[in-house]
């Protein structure tokens, strides 16, 4: 890098704060400008979106762009803008500057590859190109030739095929016939060595006065922004450059996301070839602005503003906005304590696989309920054993209704909510006289009023038989159940 160039300003063209413009060495030592501009918001500390290399078409100068590049800042972008070799402030080939020469693209490409390595450093990556009109023919052809460090590009009515006086083949073999005459360096049929006429009216660039009066007012204040008709060496180029780009195979290799913004009413550019260029790319898309002159991002709002969508779009895709302290962790950790409640509703089912264990101490509680009736007294067993028959008796009922298992199941979650309570009621039923009904043998406690009755009289054994099986019938099929455990 060299010493601080200059960018020009008007009172209607304000340059965005946070550029700065410098020289910088093209092929063949060319001196060239290019101005760099970062956003506030990065300048500050800020994470920037990625990076705009922004190419003018010909006869255009960074200045031009003001507005573009202060939309760019605005998202995030930092924007690094530069005039081709040839016009701007950027080194002329010809002695009259006003001439419109190159001499075939190679020099172009040379000086882009300079330009992206003297920067590369100070340009944070997703690297998106904007160029219009020559600026997005060369980079196209830069990206077709190898240059991949572009995320993606977005094209203003790019240069791919150029609208002649004459029919192509007639306008390539009277261009040929020039060079071979040597008049390459002069100006072509109609040429005149002044700048395009500024008048607004009748102009074929825009239909936006205010926009044209701009950078027209730019010119004013720096005259050696201008740049008049091309020569037939430009011309030249220009077959050239748009020849290439029109085969297929060559945008083969042009991986990245492309978008053609066309200008449905252009009068310099083909269309069609733009179209066609458009299906050629691998991620090519076409998008026509109805009605729109040539310069699209000089055009009115309405126009103007497809450009923007479609940028916005493609810039949304490959460089989207740094997602700096979004962080949605905090709300998700109220949302735990629902999980906590949901983990507390198990322990139901934990419940009643505990009450299957009671199942089978109930055998333990009928041990105890069998020593109980042997220290009463040696009378006492007898009944027990009369009633351990009629017992036996029972059991082909329980056998008949293997139905009885379920409520097994219900009887157990029965003793959990409330042991004393459900096995309580049934035993105070057969018989009050016994305390020991808050004790876990109350299923014992069956048996036993049984026995009180038994030796009071044997006819009573069929009353008692009676209300076993009615009762049981009656209520819950679960009162039998005890006997087979017994068993």
């Amino acid at each position: 890098m060299a010493d601080e160039a200059p960018l020009i300003e008007t009172a209607d063209a304000k340059a965005p704060p946070g550029g700065e413009a410098e020289w910088y060495v093209g092929a063949g030592g060319a001196r060239l400008r290019a101005a760099l501009w970062t956003p506030a918001a990065v300048a500050a500390g800020g994470r920037p979106r990625g990076s705009i290399v922004l190419s003018g078409g010909r006869t255009e100068a960074i200045e031009k762009y003001y507005e573009f590049i202060g939309e760019c800042l605005d998202r995030g972008f930092v924007v690094l803008a530069h005039d081709w070799r040839g016009q701007g402030l950027s080194q002329r080939e010809l002695s009259d500057p006003l001439k419109g020469y190159a001499k075939g693209y190679k020099a172009y490409l040379d000086d882009f590859r300079a330009l992206l390595g003297a920067y590369s450093a100070r340009l944070p990556k997703p690297w998106v190109a904007v160029g219009h009109s020559m600026g997005g023919c060369l980079t196209l052809l830069a990206m077709a030739h190898g240059e991949d460090r572009f995320a993606g590009a977005i094209f203003s009515a790019p240069m791919l095929g150029i609208r002649t006086p004459f029919p192509l083949v007639l306008s390539r073999a009277l261009t040929s016939l020039n060079l071979i005459l040597g008049q390459g360096r002069g100006y072509t049929l109609g040429g005149a060595g002044k700048p395009y006429d500024a008048v607004f009216e009748g102009n074929v660039l825009t239909h936006d006065p205010v926009r044209h009066a701009r950078a027209w007012g730019l010119i004013a204040a720096e005259p050696k922004l201008a740049l008049g008709a091309p020569t037939w060496s430009w011309v030249d180029f220009g077959l050239r450059a748009t020849a290439y780009l029109a085969r297929p195979d060559a945008l083969r290799n042009v991986t990245a996301p492309v978008v053609i913004v066309s200008a449905e009413d252009d009068q310099l550019i083909d269309t069609a070839a733009q179209a066609a260029a458009a299906r050629h790319l691998p991620q090519g898309k076409f998008i026509n602005v109805p009605g729109a002159y040539h310069e699209i991002l000089m055009e009115t709002d309405p126009m103007r503003n497809i450009f923007l969508r479609a940028f916005d779009a493609l810039t949304g895709r490959v460089a989207p906005t740094p997602a700096e302290p979004p962080k949605p962790a905090p709300a998700p950790t109220p949302a735990a304590a629902p999980v906590m409640v949901a983990a507390a509703a198990p322990p139901p089912p934990r419940a009643t696989a505990p009450a299957k264990p009671a199942a089978k101490k109930k055998p333990a509680a009928k041990k105890a309920a069998a020593k109980k009736p042997a220290a009463k007294s040696a009378a006492a067993k007898a009944p027990a054993k009369a009633a351990a028959k009629p017992a036996a008796a029972k059991k082909p009922a329980a056998a008949k209704k293997p139905a009885a298992k379920k409520p097994a199941a219900k009887k157990a979650p029965a003793k959990t909510a409330a042991k004393p309570a459900a096995a309580k009621a049934p035993a105070v039923k057969k018989a009050p006289a016994k305390k020991p009904a808050a004790k876990k043998p109350a299923a014992a406690k069956k048996p036993a009023a049984a026995k009180a009755a038994k030796p009071a009289a044997a006819k009573k054994p069929a009353t008692v038989k009676k209300p076993a099986a009615k009762k049981p019938a009656a209520r819950k099929p679960a009162a039998k159940k005890p006997a087979p455990k017994k068993a």
